[in-house]
């Protein structure tokens, strides 16, 4: 991996992980509306993503954080119905989204309740309405949160999909992972086009690809794409996701 722009974080345990994954998403906010106007992040699910979320529906932070010129997209989706307990979309929603001061409209989630082709086309043409003003070719997220699967996934991007290769489409329909159902996903283009990718990892049972990721460049594995040439990349990681590490 290019190390140019990548910073490590090492946290104690997975709770400091969440709370120093707040002040990132904080300060980010903040300083991007500075200079802009508006903040566009894509989050991700996960367990590890969930504690961060449910301490931004909280002081300071629920106050803090300029919810009114936030815009909230998803990296990836399962197709299931937003009330299903696997629904990125539902499971945010509990968590942080009913809670916080967003506008409706600047919450976009990713249709499921159609076929998922249609439903990747659909989400497509979402962002680019949204981001139709930008100078890039390609969407331009001021902040993604990402997390990694034990086999190096990241998003719903799996390892030797063929879809994974798609350049052409910034929203994939892609089936895998568990449940092994179909998903929609943001594709490596979009990713990797972000200004700042934040990896939020935590536990021992990640630590052995945390290594390899960080480590081993030459692997081939979906996370290792995740390479922005004009963003920054950190990576937050408990001290058992870590624990494996060199030096």
């Amino acid at each position: 991996m290019n190390t140019n722009r990548v910073e490590k974080i090492i946290t104690a345990d997975s709770k400091q992980l969440a709370a120093k994954g707040a002040q990132i998403f904080c300060k980010t906010a903040k300083e991007t509306i500075a200079l802009q106007g508006r903040f566009a992040v894509a989050v991700s699910g996960g367990s590890t993503p969930r504690a961060m979320h449910r301490l931004m529906s909280q002081e300071p932070y629920l106050s803090d954080i300029p919810w009114q010129k936030t815009h909230i997209f998803w990296v990836d989706e399962r197709m299931v119905a937003f009330d299903h307990p696997d629904s990125n979309f539902g499971t945010a929603k509990k968590d942080f989204l009913n809670i916080i001061p967003i506008p409706s409209d600047q919450v976009y989630p990713i249709p499921v309740m159609t076929r998922p082709e249609k439903a990747a086309a659909l989400y497509q043409a979402k962002l680019k309405t949204f981001f139709h003003d930008m100078s890039s070719d390609d969407p331009v997220f001021d902040l993604i949160l990402l997390g990694i699967g034990k086999d190096g996934h990241v998003a719903s991007l799996f390892p030797g999909r063929p879809q994974i290769k798609e350049a052409n489409r910034w929203v994939l329909s892609v089936k895998g992972g568990q449940p092994n159902i179909f998903r929609l996903t943001l594709n490596y283009t979009v990713l990797n086009n972000a200004r700042q990718i934040l990896f939020l990892v935590s536990g021992s049972g990640k630590a052995a690809i945390v290594k390899t990721l960080l480590e081993n460049s030459q692997a081939q594995l979906p996370a290792v794409k995740i390479r922005p040439p004009n963003g920054r990349v950190i990576w937050l990681l408990d001290q058992a996701a870590a624990s494996l590490l060199s030096g």
